[in-house]
């Protein structure tokens, strides 16, 4: 005697419930899950050098504005995968590369060499030469990527983007640098 198998309407019901929760749970642990493990994944995203060019491209006492390729591009960034930033010789091997963006909201900041200055067109923020605040709306200078010399060449670490994020995550990990807070 073979027992039959009776599919009822609750056990339908409930497999089809169990189904579905099981694909809400996933859909929302997924992304979870991949938030969470990043920071491991893009270990060496932050430590991308490129190289901006040869130190005869930038002469002392300048302020030249160069670009470098995002190394992070996709296909289907075309031209905006040039980023631009402006390089500051200061010495013999000394020198300031400054992220483009203004720190109040992002504008691009242009170099006036008759007054040495940079101006932000959208809000009137303006910084010094050494990319200190002057005057305007924002609330500390210039964001400034880390450089080193490789063979007569100035490179950048591109990998990071600067921001005010990582000038406090640079004070708390090295006790060095300027608080965002205070300026």
């Amino acid at each position: 005697m073979s027992e039959e198998k009776k599919v009822t309407r609750r056990t339908l019901l409930m497999t089809i419930g169990f189904v579905f929760n099981g694909i809400v749970a996933a859909a929302i642990t997924v992304p979870v899950i991949g938030y969470l493990l990043s920071p491991v994944k893009k270990k060496g995203a932050y430590n991308q050098w490129i190289s901006l060019g040869s130190l005869s491209q930038f002469p002392e006492g300048q302020t030249r504005l160069t670009e470098f390729i995002n190394p992070f591009k996709n296909p289907q960034d075309g031209e905006t995968a040039k980023t631009p930033c402006w390089v500051r010789r200061t010495g013999a091997d000394k020198f300031q590369v400054f992220a483009i963006n203004c720190a109040h909201l992002g504008c691009p900041v242009r170099w006036f060499p008759q007054s040495e200055l940079f101006m932000c067109p959208c809000h009137g923020g303006v910084y010094y030469a050494d990319g200190e605040r002057a005057s305007g709306p924002p609330e500390r200078g210039l964001f400034t990527y880390d450089y080193k010399l490789v063979n007569n060449e100035l490179q950048i670490n591109a990998g990071l983007m600067p921001t005010l994020a990582d000038q406090a995550r640079l004070v708390t990990i090295t006790g060095k640098g300027k608080s965002p807070c205070l300026g």
